[in-house]
C-alpha cells in the first residue's frame, strides 16, 4: 500500500502540517508529491488513467452537490493500494481540486467518520473534515494496518497537545 500527498507548497514550510509527521513515521508508506498546476506529476497520472489509485475525500472537502455532479462515483478503499490525499488548508485543497481536471477523473471514495477532527492548530476547519494524518489513519484502520495506526495516532496526540 502507498498513500500519497498532494502538498500544496505551502505546507512545506508550516510547522503545523500534519503530513509531515505522517511521512516520518509511516515506514515510508506515505509520500509526499509537490502540487504543480500546470505540470501533473506523471506517476501520479498514469496511476489515475489506469484506475490504480483513488482519491480520499473526507467529509469536509466536499458538498452533497459535489458529489452528486461528480462523473465518477464513490468506490471501496479496499480495493486500492494507491490512496492520493491533497494536503493543504481546506482553502488550497479545494483549489488543487477544481485546478487539476485529472483528479476529477480519478475514483473517489469519501471517508465517513463518526468523530471530528482533533485537530487543534489551525483554524476554520469544516464540521465532519480530518486533516491530514487523520484521513491517514482512518485508511490505515480501514487497510488492517492496525498497529501503524495506532503509533500515528500517538505521535499525532504529542504533535497536537
Amino acid at each position: 500500500m502507498k498513500i500519497f500527498l498532494l502538498t500544496h507548497e505551502r505546507e512545506l514550510h508550516r510547522a503545523t502540517n500534519t503530513g509531515s509527521l505522517a511521512i516520518e513515521n509511516s515506514n515510508q508508506i506515505v509520500e509526499r508529491i509537490l502540487w504543480e498546476r500546470v505540470n501533473p506529476n506523471k506517476d501520479l497520472t498514469r496511476l489515475i488513467e489506469n484506475n490504480e489509485a483513488v482519491l480520499l475525500y473526507s467529509k469536509g472537502e466536499s458538498s452533497a452537490e459535489e458529489e452528486s455532479s461528480s462523473a465518477v462515483s464513490s468506490v471501496l478503499i479496499e480495493e486500492y493500494e494507491n490512496i492520493i490525499i491533497i494536503d493543504g488548508t481546506w482553502q488550497e485543497s479545494k483549489k488543487i481540486f477544481n485546478q487539476s481536471s485529472y483528479l476529477k477523473n480519478a475514483p473517489h471514495f469519501t471517508l465517513k467518520t463518526a468523530n471530528d477532527s482533533l485537530y487543534k492548530l489551525r483554524a476554520n476547519q469544516p464540521k465532519g473534515g480530518l486533516c491530514t494524518i487523520e484521513c491517514i489513519i482512518e485508511v490505515l484502520r480501514i487497510k488492517g494496518q492496525h498497529e501503524m495506526a495506532a503509533d500515528l495516532s500517538l505521535k499525532f496526540d504529542q504533535f497536537n497537545g
